[in-house]
């Protein structure tokens, strides 16, 4: 099948903006929405669009399809298919059951670099309709847990995740997590390697609570590891050979990191969490410019990755 046929069925079956689909169908048709274009649609789109179509929720089903032989292979491969009901309220404060650009780059980045993430547990907060977190499953990783604070969001996902189980079953699991309230003890007990997040920074009241739950979930084992370095050097009736054996099994782990997209919307909220993250003593790199990601979703003209940033986060205390 021709590259731009693909493209245009993706189009529709991603419930893409009418003038996307426009574009594309007349690409597809060297310039005009020919006869052939119009047969295609019918035969090879028309019953998946409908299944797609609104239901009493006023949400859509929308097919996310990754071209994931992009950039090296054969460019018309679609080797992976995310199904996601989505809400069309933003309006009216629906906006964690969307899609937004954010969770799109992530999503390309996690499947652009699957090494990062494979065998690794990882932990999203905001996690929204639950793309980043089948995505998360798709590329490897061993556990994956998703979090939000909207009770209506969390149950939403967790539909998303039903209607991918063939990647997410006994893999994935969401879990209510409000930052205001989480507690120290809840967040360690995840054990989180990588942390990710997309377009969390947008509220400047929740900035210092976004703050205190990545200080944990990046820090976790570290005053652990300090106590047993103390207990080594200060009390040699212990057993020497155990304890630093289990020191440098700890020094083995890699310490937590954390990969956060986002549109700056607001560029006063965005240099708070700058300085919040700084007086916490968390590193945060720009690496935008570095991730080099594939454009796995070339049929999406309206998805503007270029005003999506990317960034790594770290613990200065590790």
């Amino acid at each position: 099948m021709d590259r731009s046929f693909l493209y245009l069925k993706s189009a529709l079956l991603a419930m893409e903006p009418v003038n996307t689909v426009l574009f594309l169908a007349r690409q597809s048709g060297g310039g005009s929405i020919t006869t052939k274009v119009q047969t295609f649609i019918l035969d090879h789109c028309a019953d998946d669009v409908e299944d797609g179509s609104l239901n009493d929720n006023n949400k859509i089903c929308k097919h996310i399809s990754f071209y994931l032989s992009n950039g090296h292979g054969d460019i018309n491969s679609t080797n992976f298919i995310v199904k996601l009901q989505c809400s069309l309220n933003m309006l009216q404060g629906d906006t964690g059951c969307a899609l937004w650009p954010s969770g799109l780059l992530l999503s390309e980045f996690i499947l652009s670099h699957p090494g990062t993430f494979s065998n690794k547990c990882c932990l999203e907060v905001g996690s929204g309709v639950g793309l980043v977190g089948v995505c998360l499953a798709y590329a490897g990783a061993s556990k994956v847990v998703l979090t939000d604070g909207d009770v209506s969001t969390l149950a939403n996902m967790e539909h998303n995740l039903e209607l991918n189980e063939y990647i997410t079953k006994n893999k994935v699991e969401c879990k209510h997590l409000l930052w205001e309230t989480a507690s120290e003890s809840e967040l360690q007990s995840f054990q989180t390697e990588i942390v990710l997040g997309a377009d969390i920074v947008y509220d400047p009241r929740y900035v210092p609570h976004l703050i205190r739950v990545l200080s944990i979930l990046l820090n976790h084992g570290k005053s652990d590891l300090y106590e047993e370095k103390v207990s080594i050097k200060y009390e040699n009736e212990l057993s020497h050979y155990k304890e630093q054996k289990d020191i440098s099994a700890n020094a083995l782990k890699e310490a937590p990191v954390a990969y956060i997209a986002t549109v700056i919307r607001n560029d006063s909220t965005w240099k708070y969490f700058l300085r919040l993250a700084g007086e916490a003593n968390i590193s945060v790199q720009d690496i935008t410019g570095m991730s080099k990601s594939l454009n796995l979703l070339p049929y999406m003209p309206s998805y503007d990755r270029e005003s999506v940033y990317l960034f790594k986060l770290s613990s200065l205390c590790n």
